[in-house]
C-alpha cells in the first residue's frame, strides 16, 4: 500500500485537533477525518468545558494542574495570528462542597497541596458570603423528583467548602477545537471532513489505514482513534476490544440551562460548582444564566446509548430533576417551563479515567474513554500521544516498559501506564463527571 499520511487521526474534537497539533510539530504528516463538517461539533460542543484541577487521584490532579495552563497561555500555546478569535478562559474559580461522599475532599486537598496549586478551605460563613442565593441545608442522599421526600432538608447543614481559585471553564468549546485545528494547519497537518470511517485497513498484522463509507481507503502506518463516543465502534473495527480491561460506551447526558436568580450577578460573581449533597455540578453561562449537570448520584441511573448516532436528543424528566436539585440550594431559583441546555453523548469509560494508549494491533492508538471530564486536559493529552506515537514506533513495549511522561509546566514525571486500557479499574476514582 502507498502511503498517504504518517497518521490518520479519528475524530476532530478538542484532544482529537490536540493530537494532530502535537504530532505535526514532531513532524509527523497527519491527516484527520471526521464525519462532522467543522471541527468540534462532535461531544465537544456538547461540553460545559470546565477547567478543574481537583482529582481523588494523584496522577489525574498532576495531568489536570498541567492542563490547567495551556488554557491559561491558549495564545502562546496556539502561537497563532492575532487576527483569529480565539477561545476564551474564564478562571473564575471552583468551589467544592465537602461531603461524606467525597470523604470531605481530604485526598484531593492533599494532592493539590502536594503539587502547590492554590486551594483555600471555606466555612459556611465563607460560601455563602460568596453565594448569598446559596441555602446550605443538607438534602443528602440525593433523590429524584418523584420520590418520597425530594426537596426536603435531612439533617444539618454542609460543613464547609474547598475553592480552587484557578478553576473556571472556557466559553466556546467548539471554537477551542477550531483553534487547534488552525494551529495544526499551520505545522502541515491536513483535515478531510463529512467522511465516516467505515473500517481499519491492517496488513502484515499492523495498522495500515482506513477505509471510508465511500469506499475509498487512505493508508499510514499509524491510525489513532479519538473518536469520543463513537470509539468502542473503531476499536471494534480494529478489532482489538477483546485485549481490553478497560471498555467505553456512549453515555447519554442532560445539561440545564436556565437564568440565574433575579438580583444576583452569577455571570460575574459565580464559579464552578461540585455540591455532591445534591448531585449537582454548576457552572455560570452568559447572559447571567447557569449551566447545571448531573455528578451521577445512583438514583439518576445511567442511560446508555447503543451507538454515537441514535439516542434520544430530546429533553427528559431529568432535565426538571436537575433544576428542581438544584433549586434545593439555590430557593430563589426560577425554572422556566421552556427546557433549554443540552442533550449530548460522553464517551464513558469503566472506571471514567480516560484510556491514553497503544493497542494489541501495532500502530493502533487510543485517546478515549473520556468521560465527559477531559476537555480540560486536551492538549497535555495531545502531548501525551504524541509521545507516546514516537516511544512505540521507535520500537519500546509501552505495555512492558510503561512510557514515563514528563509534565513541562508541573516538571514532573508521570506513568502513562496509569492510562493503559489493561490497568485495574482504578477504585479511587470518583466514578462521575464535571463535564
Amino acid at each position: 500500500m502507498a502511503k498517504t499520511a504518517d497518521a490518520i487521526i479519528i475524530g476532530t474534537g478538542v484532544i482529537g485537533a490536540a493530537v494532530a497539533f502535537e504530532l505535526a510539530k514532531k513532524g509527523y504528516k497527519t491527516l484527520s477525518v471526521d464525519r462532522t463538517r467543522m471541527a468540534g461539533q462532535g461531544s465537544t460542543a456538547g461540553s460545559c468545558a470546565i477547567i478543574r484541577m481537583h482529582y481523588s487521584t494523584f496522577d489525574g490532579t498532576a495531568f489536570a494542574w498541567e492542563g490547567y495552563h495551556y488554557w491559561r497561555d491558549w495564545a502562546e500555546y496556539l502561537g497563532l495570528a492575532s487576527s483569529h478569535t480565539l477561545a476564551k478562559f474564564i478562571e473564575c474559580g471552583c468551589m467544592v462542597m465537602k461531603t461524606e461522599q467525597n470523604g470531605h475532599l481530604v485526598k484531593h486537598l492533599e494532592n493539590s497541596r502536594a503539587l502547590n496549586i492554590a486551594v483555600e478551605e471555606w466555612g459556611p460563613d465563607e460560601i455563602t458570603r460568596r453565594l448569598p442565593v446559596f441555602d446550605l441545608a443538607r438534602f443528602f442522599p440525593v433523590k429524584r423528583r418523584d420520590e418520597n421526600g425530594f426537596g426536603e432538608p435531612t439533617s444539618g447543614a454542609v460543613s464547609g467548602a474547598v475553592f480552587w481559585p484557578n478553576g473556571g471553564y472556557v466559553t466556546d468549546p467548539a471554537l477551542s477545537a477550531q483553534n487547534l485545528v488552525a494551529a495544526a494547519k499551520q505545522h502541515g497537518s491536513e483535515f478531510k471532513m463529512g467522511v465516516e470511517v467505515t473500517d481499519i485497513l491492517k496488513g502484515n498484522g499492523a495498522a495500515a489505514g482506513v477505509r471510508l463509507s465511500s469506499g475509498a481507503e487512505i493508508h499510514a502506518p499509524i491510525v489513532i482513534n479519538v473518536g469520543g463516543p463513537g470509539s468502542a465502534h473503531i476499536n471494534g473495527l480494529a478489532g482489538v476490544l477483546d485485549k481490553m480491561t478497560i471498555a467505553t460506551r456512549p453515555l447519554r447526558q442532560e445539561v440545564v440551562h436556565v437564568p440565574a436568580p433575579d438580583g444576583f450577578d452569577y455571570e460575574n460573581r459565580g464559579f464552578v460548582v461540585s455540591d455532591s449533597d445534591i448531585g449537582c455540578y454548576s457552572r455560570p453561562e452568559y447572559g447571567n444564566h447557569i449551566l447545571i449537570g448531573s455528578e451521577d448520584p445512583p438514583c439518576d441511573g445511567h442511560v446508555w446509548a447503543e451507538n454515537d448516532k441514535d439516542y434520544d436528543r430530546n429533553f427528559t424528566d431529568q432535565w426538571t430533576t436537575q433544576a428542581m436539585r438544584y433549586g434545593q440550594r439555590v430557593p430563589s431559583l426560577a425554572i422556566p417551563s421552556k427546557t433549554r441546555g443540552v442533550v449530548d453523548l460522553y464517551d464513558a469509560s469503566t472506571d471514567w479515567i480516560p484510556i491514553y494508549d497503544k493497542s494489541s494491533l501495532d500502530g493502533f492508538y487510543m485517546a478515549c474513554g473520556t468521560s465527559g471530564n477531559q476537555y480540560k486536559n486536551a492538549p497535555i493529552a495531545g502531548k501525551l500521544m504524541a509521545d507516546l506515537v514516537d516511544y512505540c514506533e521507535n520500537g519500546t513495549d509501552h505495555d512492558e516498559t510503561p512510557l514515563q511522561f514528563r509534565l513541562p509546566y508541573v516538571d514532573r514525571i508521570i506513568n502513562a501506564g496509569f492510562y493503559s486500557r489493561k490497568r485495574a479499574i482504578n477504585k479511587e476514582s470518583s466514578f462521575s463527571v464535571l463535564g
